[in-house]
């Protein structure tokens, strides 16, 4: 199950530097997670200053 990041993303671009494999991109006032590239190892996770992402 890929992560998922919720409205509390401030958009700071941390998560989509951390992700191995360029799942996640900038979306409309958030950063989004596409399930289908995710590869669900939450390097990401430690990364958000928010707490937004989860899994």
């Amino acid at each position: 199950m890929a992560h998922k990041i919720s409205d509390e993303c401030v958009a700071c671009g941390a998560c989509a530097a951390a992700c191995p494999v360029n799942a996640i991109s900038e979306g409309d006032g958030k950063y989004v997670v596409d399930a289908d590239a995710c590869i669900d190892c939450g390097a990401c996770e430690g990364e958000c200053p928010t707490g937004a992402i989860t899994e």
